[in-house]
């Protein structure tokens, strides 16, 4: 039995759907030691330091003034607050999702990305009035298109999607189905059902569109989700493998080999020195 003090640890909303806060006060939440989040964070950076840096899935960025990042919840992430001016917004997942339709975000996050300054100006009027809104009447709904008008300007930075839209939204739902059930089902087929298309045709558009296969984005989720626990958690080999529904740690040593390179003890032992 996995026991809930060897889990990597989750920062959870408390009272509201949506906090908003300084750097300066050091966010909405504890930002220092390794956690995760079950809620969307937009971080806004406005100025930072020579040394200021974030960690996120095993990668450390350097930031620069005017960054933005957005973390998905799951993700395992590090910070270290030194009184950075910016601004820092812990969002929902029900929020989230109704406001921002950025696919790659929605189960991925992203990473720090630029602001141009057009752009600049135009999203610290947005932030004007919302901490405006937030420290006053904090009507929801307003908050809400505040954030709405956030994202929409911030997404039009981010990478442009794919061109087909019925195709793109069938990605958009495969993410999702996969975050959702990866652990409990590794078959492309079931995946394909669930969108009401062939197997053959889904693994058309995932080849079309992500260059890879459906078997391929299941399987990269799994060492994702293994490589956190190997690197921040403090299960056994033995309890990740039961976790991430693998029923023979062998096998699941294979796969991760397989897929890495390394032994699971290997890449733990190498994480954690």
């Amino acid at each position: 039995m996995i026991t809930p003090e060897k889990e990597i640890p989750v920062h959870h909303l408390t009272s509201e759907e949506f906090q908003m806060s300084t750097l300066r006060a050091a966010g909405p939440e504890n930002f220092h030691d390794v956690h995760r989040h079950n809620f969307f964070e937009i971080i806004w950076f406005r100025e930072v330091y020579e040394n200021s840096y974030l960690e996120l899935d095993f990668e450390s960025y350097k930031l620069e003034n005017n960054q933005i990042c957005i973390i998905a919840p799951g993700q395992v992430f590090n910070m270290k607050i030194n009184g950075e001016d910016g601004y820092a917004m812990a969002i929902s997942r029900e929020i989230f999702n109704e406001v921002c339709d950025i696919e790659p975000v929605l189960t991925g996050g992203m990473l720090p990305f630029y602001l141009n300054p057009k752009s600049e100006k135009t999203c610290s009027a947005i932030i004007a009035l919302m901490e405006e809104e937030y420290k006053g009447a904090s009507r929801t709904e307003l908050l809400k298109a505040y954030l709405k008008a956030f994202c929409i300007i911030i997404g039009e930075q981010i990478a442009p999607q794919e061109p087909l839209l019925n195709d793109r939204q069938r990605i958009h739902e495969l993410v999702g189905l996969i975050e959702k059930y990866y652990i409990m089902h590794k078959e492309t087929g079931f995946y394909a059902e669930k969108l009401k298309i062939s197997t053959h045709h889904l693994n058309d558009i995932v080849r079309l569109l992500r260059g890879t296969t459906v078997k391929k984005m299941i399987s990269q989720r799994l060492i994702l989700e293994a490589k956190r626990e190997l690197s921040f958690g403090a299960l056994t080999i033995k309890e990740i493998a039961f976790k991430l529904g693998f029923n023979d740690t062998s096998y699941f040593s294979r796969f991760f080999k397989k897929h890495t390179g390394q032994n699971p003890d290997y890449f733990k032992n190498n994480e954690k020195r």
